[in-house]
């Protein structure tokens, strides 16, 4: 899908300051002054339009979520739903995973999603995928010990490659599903991908892995 460009997202967004954080660095270590609370921190990493991360702040109101996108023109989206509808426990970071071990410190985060990415199906970028080695470390350094990933899609080849990375890296996998729509959990909360490939009759991969190191 061709990215439109938005140019007047990133100023839109930094007149929601109370949604939008346009410089995370500075929160690093002290997250809960932001959300004048202790409550747990679970990050989205690629949030899309937040679908799932707003549904999941409604559904889990004592948990504090962040939604982390790198594109501004995608990320506007979220912080608009936010505007008609406020949630005080959601806020919008628009930073490169790589880096987030510049904006949170070893167990700030509770706990990572990972929906629907980008499955760089060619060998040559295996590196970019969301669940390579690399991501992986990165995910572990802002984590607590035993933190979880929780990782939907709908690409069989992507799920098989994670589980591959995963296991490499020493991960344990505590909960998983080849068809989740077809004994759909009650609280499962559908990203926008989710409900369009799930309308094509195509099947959704989960699994919830443990880093055990």
């Amino acid at each position: 899908m061709r990215l439109r460009h938005k140019p007047w997202a990133l100023d839109y967004m930094k007149e929601q300051s109370s949604i939008y954080i346009a410089d995370p660095s500075t929160l690093k270590g002290n997250w809960s002054s932001e959300f004048k609370n202790t409550n747990p921190i679970f990050i989205e990493v690629g949030s899309g339009k937040g679908a799932f991360i707003t549904g999941m702040a409604k559904q889990y109101p004592d948990v504090n979520f962040i939604a982390i996108e790198l594109f501004e023109s995608v990320a506007v989206a979220i912080v608009q739903k936010m505007v008609e509808e406020p949630l005080e426990n959601v806020r919008v970071l628009t930073v490169d995973a790589k880096d987030l071990r510049d904006f949170f410190k070893k167990g700030e985060v509770a706990r990572v999603y990972l929906n629907f990415s980008d499955p760089w199906p060619k060998s040559r970028h295996a590196k970019r995928r969301l669940t390579y080695k690399t991501f992986l470390a990165t995910y572990e350094e802002i984590l607590p010990k035993n933190g979880q990933i929780h990782f939907k899609t709908d690409n069989r080849k992507l799920f098989e490659s994670s589980l591959m990375t995963m296991s490499a890296y020493g991960m344990t996998f505590d909960w998983m599903s080849l068809d989740l729509h077809a004994n759909e959990p009650e609280n499962n909360v559908r990203t926008e991908y989710e409900e369009r490939f799930s309308a094509l009759g195509q099947p959704i991969y989960r699994m919830e892995a443990t880093y055990t190191n």
